[in-house]
């Protein structure tokens, strides 16, 4: 079953535009390990008089990197995976009957 499941990925392009998608949300989570610190270290200094009265303290950057950075690692782990498993592996050919020989007998 997982045979004719590849066959249908690979045959009709589905796997590859499933990998590309993949690969687009691991670049974009990539880029946010960099930009969530930013993004909170500016919110933060723009609500810092808010945040005081509240009580709340302020994150470390590493608070806001950590996730983007295991929703990185997960997704190219899949993309790796499927990869490997779609198009490093050839593709079994079904034969139906026995192969007629083409050479020439000498």
């Amino acid at each position: 079953m997982l045979d004719r499941l590849k066959r249908a990925l690979v045959e009709s392009f589905v796997g590859a535009i499933a990998l590309g998608y993949l690969l687009a949300q691991g670049i974009l989570h990539f880029v946010n390990i960099f930009a969530s610190p930013i993004a909170g270290w500016v919110t933060g200094n723009y609500y810092k008089g808010l945040m005081a009265n509240t009580g709340l303290t302020s994150r470390s950057p590493l608070q806001y990197a950590l996730p983007e950075l295991v929703r990185f690692f997960l997704v190219f782990v899949v993309f790796y995976i499927l990869l490997r498993w779609l198009y490093f592996e050839p593709l079994k050919t079904e034969t139906s009957g026995p192969v007629p020989e083409t050479g020439d007998a000498v």
